[in-house]
């Protein structure tokens, strides 16, 4: 099959990769769609540290063309959702309802027996959240997959597996937002978008964007962003002037750069919420105020996933979606075929996308 190889840092390439058969416990899924994610370039250039050489790609969805020993979650013909994070249901984590946290999910690229489905002639890779996903297939945890309604489409469909999970999960899950609320949201890709649409959704009244590209402020303002602010001149200072001077009630930090974090931090009204959801290098820090830290009574959460239950907020996300109130299809700017996908992620790295998604046949 094609696959999107992470070869060694900053080396990307479609190969012509072997795929195996799955075993216990897993699936093998045919891809019909396939996101391009900022967390998949994280990993090519070694911001994410995760062994390569590795198959790319963990938001997908397509249909189960095999399953594996012990496999009753889904059956061949299914249509399915890919979920980066396992909900493995025995871990502790599982067990007191953080499924997000499952302690499957890991940066080994190997499967849950220690072993890869794939390789490159004799060369052994590893698939990208055990998913590997920017591939014409990909064997899979069956622990990773949710089916969904056949009459939903696929380019839709992939982008519940982590963008829109993510980014509604961190405004209704992580923050708990509540209506009538003030939000500010620093960074506008694929995942701040959907932010901004969770944002609407639970009835924040006034929802800030701030990013450093027009573009991505115009789109911020089509999914119901009701203030727009260019990050290229002082953003704490605007969300404050917007805000008559308070801050606001949530601030969502989406870049993963320490600088961006601490402005989302200055940006919090005393006693607000501050969520990072942007994921940064392990070598980088964050500094606070030791002073201000206590006193200002800021509350600072991490967001993983969306603290998301995947199994019952993907279907909930979708039913949203044919309801009419979240917009899935104006998130995708561009598609591509698995040949173009170093191209995507070239658009990628330039910002030129809201969401740029691989299509297969």
């Amino acid at each position: 099959m094609k696959a999107l190889v992470a070869l060694e840092l900053n080396r990307l390439s479609v190969e012509q990769v072997d795929i195996e058969p799955p075993r216990a416990g897993e699936v093998l899924v045919r891809m019909k769609a396939a996101g391009v994610c900022h967390s998949d370039l994280s990993v090519a250039n070694g911001t994410v540290p995760m062994p390569l050489p590795m198959v790319l790609g963990h938001e997908g969805a397509g249909v189960v063309t095999e399953v594996g020993p012990g496999v009753t979650n889904v059956a061949a013909g299914d249509h399915v959702v890919l979920s980066f994070v396992p909900a493995c249901g025995s871990c502790w984590f599982c067990e007191h309802k953080e499924p997000h946290l499952c302690v499957h999910c890991d940066a080994s690229g190997r499967m849950w027996d220690g072993t890869t489905r794939l390789r490159l002639g004799k060369q052994e890779l590893g698939s990208m959240s055990q998913l590997g996903c920017l591939a014409e297939y990909a064997v899979v945890p069956a622990a990773n997959v949710v089916s969904i309604d056949r009459a939903i489409p696929f380019p839709a469909a992939a982008l519940v597996g982590c963008a829109v999970m993510t980014g509604v999960g961190a405004v209704a899950n992580t923050a708990q937002v509540t209506a009538g609320s003030t939000v500010a949201i620093f960074g506008c890709g694929g995942v701040g978008l959907a932010a901004v649409q969770g944002a609407r959704l639970v009835g924040a009244k006034q929802i800030i964007a701030v990013d450093l590209a027009r573009n991505k402020l115009d789109y911020a303002q089509g999914f119901g962003a009701t203030d727009l602010v260019d990050a290229n001149d002082d953003p704490v200072a605007a969300v404050k002037a917007l805000t008559g001077g308070l801050g606001v009630d949530y601030s969502f930090e989406m870049t993963g750069r320490p600088a961006v974090m601490e402005q989302a931090y200055a940006a919090a009204r005393r006693g607000g919420s501050v969520c990072i959801v942007g994921v940064g290098r392990y070598t980088e820090a964050v500094q606070f105020n030791a002073l201000l830290l206590a006193s200002e009574g800021k509350r600072i959460t991490g967001c993983f996933y969306g603290n998301a239950n995947f199994r019952a907020d993907m279907p909930n996300l979708l039913a949203l979606y044919r309801g009419g109130r979240l917009d899935l299809d104006g998130l995708i700017t561009r598609t591509y075929r698995i040949g173009e996908a170093p191209r995507a992620f070239e658009d990628l790295e330039a910002g030129r996308n809201a969401r740029g998604l691989v299509l297969f046949d």
